[in-house]
């Protein structure tokens, strides 16, 4: 195994990720709970498992680990296996370490027993255990371990604490930023659990040793505790990953969000920096709505010289454009506003402003991936009313790149799909590439330009796309040889 830890792109081949596949929990979440726990409604677990989330176990393995399932469909899909290739905690899990699952880098590290004792003691403090059940827990084997601090359910099926049915969105849990890692900080109570087993997993479990000096944690401001709770709680670092998006070897986006605190952007800005890890960074402030959540809501990258965004931050609209000079005058729209400033670690006192989404998106893509054609902007739902708003809340927007200009998408966002057909992109379903691939009719090496659409009738009510479904620990670097 080739063990590398490199993100220089968003665009740039696959080769290693984390995901974590929807477990017991998330079909647990009920209503006077959903929103608390960051769900905005109740998906049906053996769907959201067996129709959906599979398929992109299925295609992420074949994209990066084939060995592991090429010629094994029939087999690894058949009634009477149960589903036993796609379950963590059983003996026919798949175990890539390409394709890494969150779950059973937990079980593993929880074999030492000294981090057991720790992890419970730290679980079942912030979840208010009793010394009782912290005493139970020391009785679990690694892996019913790991899967109770996930699902918040004992062995007898008891639930002790809440599910934490975002772990899902292994975006969010940190991001890789070159040979780094920068762990998150959540904003919501619902998220400090994932935000404690991820810390346990990034310093303790072999895969990572060699980087522990490269893992990246945002402290809180000095004193913080002493300032009034009102004053203390506006000023806090939180930070997700979905606010960081990894754009070229030396420049890095952050969003500035309903997650993502205006502290933490200053405080990213500063650890790059210092530490040589980008001479740009891009501050993107987005408005504070659940609609957006983080910047890969709204925009996500498909090729060099092509992006996918919500046009409600294009050119056009916020310079009013398309509308009569009366209307534009009074300002009778009035469309979210969004603030780009671009520092340089030559001269962070003299930013640079971005008046639009899409020419921050155009700088990119020609100054720093040296296109020097058109940049060419996908717009979610074809940028048609109700369309692009409807679209954009079931990520049309949240794309995740296999390599650049294969992504994957939601088939239920038509009109971004019809828009990428217009922008000349091939579109397939996964249902009917997969039997293409375990045939080798084709190959992932001949698939160019291509939006591959993915089952997501419950995914999608999850409120994530496959941008957050990921955390990429490896990319190939991109090559400039051709320009574009």
């Amino acid at each position: 195994m080739v063990n590398k830890l490199s993100v220089t792109s968003e665009i740039g081949t696959l080769k290693r990720l984390l995901v974590h596949s929807p477990d017991s929990g998330i079909g647990k979440v009920v209503p006077s709970k959903a929103q608390d726990w960051l769900f905005e409604d109740i998906v049906h677990l053996d769907t959201i498992r067996r129709d959906e989330y599979d398929y992109y176990t299925k295609i992420l393995l074949y994209f990066l680990d084939p060995a592991k399932i090429k010629g094994r469909l029939a087999e690894i899909d058949a009634p009477e296996n149960k589903r036993n290739f796609y379950k963590p905690e059983h003996a026919d899990f798949y175990r890539s370490d390409k394709v890494i699952e969150l779950e059973w880098l937990l079980a593993d590290i929880l074999e030492n027993y000294d981090i057991r004792v720790k992890l419970v003691a730290s679980v079942t403090a912030i979840e208010s255990c009793t010394y009782q059940v912290q005493k139970d827990l020391l009785t679990y084997s690694p892996g019913e371990l790991a899967k109770l601090f996930i699902s918040g359910t004992s062995r007898e099926k008891q639930m002790l604490f809440a599910p934490i049915p975002n772990f899902i969105f292994t975006r969010d849990i940190g991001i890789t930023i070159g040979d780094h890692v920068l762990l998150n900080k959540p904003a919501k109570k619902a998220r400090t659990r994932e935000a404690l087993l991820a810390k346990y997993i990034f310093f303790h479990h072999p895969f990572f040793e060699a980087w522990q000096d490269n893992i990246i944690e945002l402290p809180d401001y000095s004193h913080s505790f002493l300032l009034p709770e009102e004053e203390e709680e506006n000023r806090k670092i939180t930070l997700e990953g979905g606010d960081i998006m990894v754009i070229s070897s030396r420049h890095l986006l952050v969003g500035v969000s309903e997650r993502t605190s205006p502290e933490a952007a200053v405080a990213i800005t500063g650890i790059m920096f210092e530490k040589g890890l980008a001479d740009k960074v891009t501050i993107i402030r987005i408005p504070r709505k659940r609609d957006y959540m983080h910047i890969d809501t709204v925009f996500t990258q498909v090729k060099k010289d092509v992006w996918v965004m919500l046009g409600n931050f294009s050119r056009k609209t916020i310079k009013h454009e398309d509308e009569k000079a009366i209307e534009r005058l009074l300002e009778v729209k009035k469309e979210e506003k969004i603030k780009i400033l671009q520092f340089h670690k030559d001269a962070p006192e003299n930013p640079v402003s971005f008046e639009s989404l899409e020419d921050l998106l155009a700088d990119i893509s020609r100054t720093d991936l040296h296109c020097k054609g058109e940049v060419r902007f996908i717009f979610s739902g074809n940028n048609e009313f109700p369309y692009n708003a409807r679209e954009q809340w079931t990520d049309s927007c949240n794309l995740l790149a296999l390599k650049e200009g294969v992504v994957l998408g939601y088939d239920r966002n038509d009109k971004t799909t019809e828009a990428f057909r217009e922008a000349g992109f091939s579109i397939v379903h996964v249902e009917d590439l997969l039997p293409q691939l375990e045939a080798g009719t084709v190959s992932t090496d001949s698939i160019k330009d291509t939006l591959i659409l993915m089952p997501s009738a419950e995914l999608s009510r999850a409120r994530g796309g496959f941008h957050c479904m990921s955390m990429p620990l490896w990319r190939e670097e991109l090559s400039f040889s051709e320009t574009v």
